[in-house]
């Protein structure tokens, strides 16, 4: 580990002096890429130096071991037994900044939710989760941009399909990418029975024109007219988009917007998004189950999390998580359940990768 360790620290001082290189600077590609490797590489020899620096001090305390006076023998042992409680955080720290980063982790994301069995409760409960999402980045200084949406009639939705713009925006909601489940009573139910209902929610990383470029002669687009619940006109061009990828049969709509320029762009952006989620799947599905279990697969067939109104309970049921406070999640503050999902997986991926080592 250390020897990894010291050639990342090498490798930051060479960004350091290529970053100060006027060559590189003129570069515009090549200095931004430099800049996001120096930046991504700086947690990691922060703390690798601190703890050089907790070694060296602690090398120096064991000398003073040695020493004949009994007062400053008892006060190295002292600073030894402190100085080893931090060496030991230090390389607990350093061996989970060493777990491969998920490349995708500082995108932007494309966050599609749409109502599974449960007819009306599912269209609503969309609008419950879209909401939830919508403040945890308002929390966070995230922007929010829907890019479609399919409303009904007494204010659920069908489905939502929406841009959150925010560094480290699919690291912190990569992994709530799944059916989420709602027990509650419908309003609509006079007996006052309890319903279950799904949702399935989806987490994209946004796809960059350059990092996924897509001929035009694979796209057929098609614009309409758009139109409202119920069928009612919503204005009177055709600025509604539906880009369909030949290739892959993917379909994307938008129709939000009056301009049908900025609909195909929205929809461009769905398709490229959707087209990069494929990818990764594929390239996911060619390699071992053990290197699926480091990165988190996101299965959205897999039931993740439920909603239990009765109980005011939300539980998650990858990492057996519990919480009695159902409105405050729901206010967008599932900080914890973020917090405990990345802790899992990152723990996962750890026990992965030194079993690697081992074997």
């Amino acid at each position: 580990m250390f020897d990894k360790l010291q050639g990342v620290e090498e490798r930051f001082m060479e960004l350091e002096t290529l970053l100060s290189d006027p060559g590189t600077i003129r570069d515009r590609d090549a200095y931004q890429k430099s800049v996001r490797e120096h930046a991504g590489l700086s947690k990691i020899v922060s703390v690798f130096r601190e703890y050089k620096q907790i070694n060296g001090q602690i090398e120096e305390s064991m000398s003073l071991l040695k020493d004949g006076d009994l007062e400053i023998k008892e006060l190295a042992r002292d600073e030894v037994e402190t100085l080893g409680l931090q060496k030991e955080n230090l390389e607990k720290a350093l061996r989970k900044l060493l777990v491969p980063k998920d490349a995708n982790d500082d995108k932007n994301i494309i966050l599609e939710i749409r109502a599974g069995t449960g007819g009306e409760e599912a269209a609503l409960f969309v609008n419950d989760l879209f909401r939830m999402y919508s403040r945890y980045a308002e929390n966070k200084n995230w922007k929010v941009e829907v890019l479609t949406h399919h409303p009904t009639g007494v204010g659920g939705l069908k489905e939502i399909v929406a841009m959150i713009q925010g560094k480290g925006a699919y690291s912190c909601l990569k992994y709530e990418s799944g059916t989420h489940r709602v027990q509650r009573v419908p309003v609509t139910e006079a007996q006052g029975r309890i319903h279950t209902s799904a949702v399935t929610v989806a987490v994209l990383p946004e796809a960059e024109e350059v990092e996924l470029n897509i001929d035009p002669g694979d796209i057929k687009v098609d614009v309409y007219r758009s139109t409202g619940p119920g069928g009612q006109s919503v204005n009177t061009t055709d600025s509604a988009v539906r880009i369909t990828h030949l290739a892959t049969g993917l379909v994307v709509t938008c129709q939000d917007e009056k301009s049908q320029f900025k609909n195909k762009s929205k929809a461009m952006k769905v398709l490229r998004a959707r087209l990069l989620d494929s990818m990764i799947r594929d390239q996911n599905e060619k390699r071992s189950e053990e290197r699926k279990s480091q990165i988190g697969s996101g299965d959205r067939s897999e039931r993740i999390r439920t909603y239990n109104f009765p109980q005011a309970r939300v539980t998650d049921h990858r990492i057996g998580l519990t919480l009695y406070k159902l409105d405050y999640i729901l206010q967008g503050n599932i900080d914890e359940i973020i917090g405990g999902l990345t802790s899992y997986y990152q723990a996962r991926a750890l026990q992965n990768e030194e079993s690697a080592k081992a074997n």
